[in-house]
């Protein structure tokens, strides 16, 4: 067996303990059209998700995200026969206030007692909700992150009509703070976007460096840590990369993304804004919505309407069995990978086939083939990679 499933048991008995909940409803008698033809369906379903790389796999190591824990797993499942819209609160009562449970503990890991935050379909959409956010308090001026950041910041401010630079890098990936106070110095900056763990290389922009110089230009600071965020729970960072996850507290807003490093399915990301006044720039009308509750509605703070609860309770209840604590189970999760990591780099270092630019800050490690020409090693890297898909299959 190589796919978890000893906890497809715990399903059925959790539906059940779901029903129990309306049984002061009239019962029905399910007529699911197509239900004689289902297996036939989910058969065909089956063998063609076999196409697929083993990304569940901890031998699997092409991908800085996790798989989802089977709490989430099963937890997502469970709300599915419910199926919450955790847009307004008679769309996902129960959903709703698990949502603002889980981010409430995400942004505890950064010192936010007090913040505005919400679940998103995915970073993507968190970094244009926190941009849409900087664009209205700064209007017309420019977004600045560096050449290494995620390319939907570029994105996300064409679409919101944002001039938009990037900033060069150091030898090591990482936004370069000296081009950084040239540009800033022009006076036209309104949000600098410091990247805690890009995706491409996992590096880490020199958050400290940028703070000195918010204190001097005023700009505001987001932080993108789709990929990076959790690992401020991991205690065996290096020490300039434990000093600037120690500054993010002090960023005007973040993103998280629960579906990385967070343990949950696609899509759920996180957006966090230290001010909650915020909020207002999201004020709109919507009478026939919210009629339902005086409480908040997620929906009132949020770009995206519908939205998925079960997203949501899937997160509250990984968090509710692996609480983020340093020091926790889910930590040690975090910590195991950036070992993993050094492990790999260290072998990689000490081989003289390969080629390691920098060691790992987080847990992505940068490495090529050493040959003559980048063209080359781009040839023989795809080489490697072919060849470790094919040892994937079984009848090979």
């Amino acid at each position: 067996m190589v796919l978890e499933k000893k906890t497809l048991d715990v399903l059925a008995s959790l539906v059940d303990r779901l029903d129990s909940g309306f049984k002061g409803l009239p019962p029905l008698d399910y007529d699911i059209p197509g239900y004689d033809r289902m297996d036939d369906v989910l058969d065909e379903v089956a063998d063609r998700l076999h196409d697929n790389y083993p990304y569940f796999h901890p031998l699997y190591a092409g991908q800085m995200l996790k798989p989802p824990h089977p709490v989430a797993r099963l937890a997502y499942a469970l709300a599915t026969w419910i199926n919450p819209n955790n847009h307004a609160l008679d769309g996902g009562r129960a959903s709703s206030a698990m949502e603002k449970e889980a981010v409430a503990e995400i942004a505890a890991i950064f010192g936010w007692q007090s913040h505005l935050g919400h679940l998103t379909s995915g970073g993507t959409f968190a970094n244009l909700e926190a941009l849409w956010v900087a664009g209205r308090l700064n209007p017309g001026k420019k977004i600045v992150a560096s050449s290494q950041a995620h390319y939907t910041h570029e994105r996300i401010s064409g679409v919101l009509h944002l001039p938009y630079e990037s900033v060069p890098v150091d030898s090591r990936a990482r936004l370069d703070c000296v081009a950084l106070e040239k540009l800033l110095q022009r006076g036209d900056v309104g949000c600098v976007v410091a990247t805690m763990g890009s995706t491409a290389v996992g590096a880490i922009d020199p958050l400290q460096k940028i703070l000195l110089l918010k204190k001097q230009f005023g700009f505001r600071l987001h932080v993108d840590s789709a990929y990076g965020g959790y690992f401020h729970l991991a205690d065996n960072l290096a020490a300039d990369a434990r000093a600037n996850f120690d500054g993010i507290g002090e960023a005007d807003s973040l993103v998280v993304d629960p579906h990385k490093h967070g343990l949950q399915p696609f899509g759920c990301g996180c957006v966090l804004f230290r001010d909650p006044g915020v909020g207002a720039l999201y004020k709109h009308e919507s009478p026939y919505t919210y009629f339902s509750s005086r409480e908040l509605h997620l929906g009132e703070i949020s770009l995206e309407c519908s939205r998925s609860g079960a997203a949501a309770v899937a997160l509250w209840a990984t968090q509710r069995l692996l609480p983020l604590v340093r020091g926790g189970e889910f930590a040690g999760g975090l910590m195991a990978c950036r070992r993993a990591a050094l492990a790999l780099a260290d072998r990689l270092a000490k081989d003289s086939r390969f080629v390691l630019p920098f060691p790992p800050e987080l847990d992505i490690v940068v490495w090529a083939p050493k040959t003559k020409s980048a063209s080359v090693a781009s040839a023989l890297s795809q080489r490697i990679f072919d060849e470790a898909a094919k040892r994937n299959c079984p009848d090979q």
